[in-house]
């Protein structure tokens, strides 16, 4: 059986633990942001579950773009590596790293 998607960019973040991964995504009718790091996830717009067993990231999800920062990450000055990638870029990211 393969990885979720948030599954895979949390393994991303523990290859490249140099990144943090801000996830855009729409999740039915709600928008949401996602900050990954070290292989955690957190969402910066919702509640986030205390079981990390509970995907922040729903298989459901649709994603709209993903920003890979520089760590550590500070709202107040964010360090862009690449801005709005679509999935499609991010996926090819994450077959360069093997997962």
């Amino acid at each position: 059986m393969s990885d979720s998607i948030g599954r895979r960019l949390e393994k991303y973040t523990e290859k490249r633990p140099q990144e943090v991964l801000l996830v855009n995504v729409q999740i039915g009718d709600v928008e949401d942001q996602i900050a990954i790091f070290k292989g955690f996830s957190s969402s910066l717009m919702n509640p986030t579950a205390n079981d990390p067993d509970v995907p922040v990231l729903p298989e459901e999800a649709k994603i709209i773009s993903v920003d890979r920062l520089v760590s550590p990450y500070n709202p107040a000055t964010p360090r862009y590596i690449q801005k709005e990638l679509s999935w499609e870029n991010m996926e090819a990211l994450l077959l360069e790293v093997g997962v």
